[in-house]
């Protein structure tokens, strides 16, 4: 560190001591500092721990005229590292790289090692699936934002979430935080064995010039990362305890829904009830081992009539599912031979 960064944490350790002696539970550094990347411009990036609201009499923002540094002394609470220890963003360095230069008592130290050991085991198993995805999720939310603005300044600002989030996706899958500065995250790509040059596809939206070649290189680079992060899914064989009443609840649902649809010309209703459906069957096939149902791929955007026995014909390809799993309908003649089964069951 340079001769301004201790007489800065001095200064705060002294300045806690004497407005907020219970706050500040221990100070790290990261950034460049830590990594040693540092430049004669560099600022100092602190873990500032506080315990309470009290503690955020330490922050400040400031600049230095004679070194033309700018430094940001901003306060952490606990509730802040758990949420990084939950993992759900790649930006981890705070948490798990920074030493301690100050540390008020042992049992914050070993709070703060627990929370590192959370965050690593969780990198380390299956659940960081779960936290890519959830990133990836968070980039189409952005993508959608750009088809959604006539503002340049909203559409690269957009796109640029949107890079953000798969950047953490990315990382995320492989079980990897990034370490370093903004200026390192290409470094930090390498060695993950990516199916694409990610930095060749960023950058090409960066330097799109027009809002169609925005979107268009930002659709590239989305369907690039969503097709080689292979997510690990085991389905489950199909059984009647995941299918069970599964047939029922769409005729239920649905099928005299698509006959008032037909009798009534109305391509409205039976639009939306195919897709309702479809979500359903998509929903189970995500979980159980069932062929796939692709009934919006074939729906007539001219003709209910034709929707209908379109859906009349999925349903009966759902019904051999049934079959082929052991199961059959729960059907009944009359509501009489229903509910004699049904109150049997009491």
């Amino acid at each position: 560190m340079n001769e301004v960064n201790p007489k800065i944490i001095d200064a705060i350790i002294k300045k806690a001591e004497a407005v907020c002696p219970d706050s500040l539970a221990l100070i790290g550094l990261y950034g460049s500092v830590a990594t040693g990347d540092t430049h004669e411009k560099s600022d100092l990036d602190l873990l500032l721990l506080i315990n309470d609201a009290q503690g955020y009499q330490l922050s400040e923002a400031f600049i230095l005229d004679d070194t033309e540094i700018g430094y940001d002394l901003y306060c952490t609470t606990w509730a802040m590292l758990e949420a990084d220890a939950a993992c759900g963003h790649a930006q981890l360095s705070r948490l798990l790289d920074s030493p301690l230069v100050y540390a008020k008592e042992q049992h914050a130290v070993q709070r703060l090692e627990s929370l590192r050991k959370k965050a690593l085991d969780l990198l380390a198993s299956d659940a960081r699936y779960d936290k890519a995805q959830a990133a990836i999720d968070h980039a189409k939310q952005m993508y959608a934002d750009c088809f959604l603005t006539d503002s340049v300044a909203k559409l690269r600002t957009a796109a640029g979430i949107a890079i953000h989030f798969l950047l953490d996706a990315v990382m995320l899958y492989h079980g990897r935080y990034f370490r370093k500065g903004l200026k390192r995250t290409f470094d930090e790509l390498e060695g993950l064995n990516l199916s694409f040059d990610m930095k060749e596809q960023v950058m090409r939206v960066i330097q799109a010039e027009s809002s169609a070649q925005i979107r268009s290189r930002l659709t590239d680079l989305m369907k690039e990362v969503q097709a080689s992060l292979l997510f690990p899914h085991e389905k489950r064989a199909p059984r009647q305890d995941n299918l069970s009443g599964t047939y029922e609840e769409m005729v239920s649902n649905w099928r005299n829904k698509m006959q008032e649809a037909s009798t009534r010309n109305d391509l409205f209703s039976s639009y939306m009830n195919m897709v309702s459906c479809q979500c359903m069957m998509d929903e189970i096939a995500e979980n159980v081992a069932i062929k796939p149902l692709d009934m919006m791929g074939q729906f007539d955007p001219r003709d209910p009539e034709k929707n209908r026995l379109l859906f009349e014909h999925t349903l009966k390809s759902y019904l051999e599912t049934y079959r082929e799993a052991g199961m059959r309908p729960n059907c009944f003649a009359n509501v009489n031979d229903f509910l004699a089964s049904y109150l049997k069951r009491m």
